[in-house]
């Protein structure tokens, strides 16, 4: 007799399903940065740092760990002195790399847009509250 649970798809909309906390990772925005700074090969954490303007030392620290974590970064440390650490992305993380392009494409595409939206929204007379049916 099998006594094995079946298998249930992974489901983004479901609380306690695995791949929420992946894209948790994917949708962080040094994430894509860091991603997409890293598609033309490997790079030193100070270039990194260098190359995203307003990253802080933690963050970059904090986002590197995490994709290392989850196989889209390798870290590989040179045995020099002082020591060399360069940052590279795998397979995986050139393949998540593609999907992060779309995504600043798009954004660097629509920012009037979205910048006059929110003009509008900020500067719109207040409405009126939405009665409740």
């Amino acid at each position: 007799m099998d006594t094995t649970e079946p298998v249930v798809p992974p489901n983004v909309y479901l609380r306690g399903c695995a791949s929420r906390t992946v894209l948790d990772v994917i949708a962080n925005k040094w994430t894509n940065l860091v991603v997409c700074a890293l598609r033309d090969g490997p790079m030193r954490f100070g270039q990194l740092r260098r190359q995203l303007e307003g990253i802080t030392q933690k963050m970059l620290t904090q986002t590197l760990r995490a994709l290392e974590r989850d196989g889209l970064v390798t870290r590989t440390l040179y045995p020099t002195i002082p020591p060399r650490v360069d940052y590279e992305l795998t397979d995986l993380g050139r393949d998540a790399a593609g999907l992060f392009d779309g995504l600043i494409e798009w954004a660097e595409q629509h920012v009037a847009e979205i910048t006059a939206a929110r003009h509008r929204y900020d500067h719109r007379a207040d409405p009126e509250p939405v009665a409740a049916p």
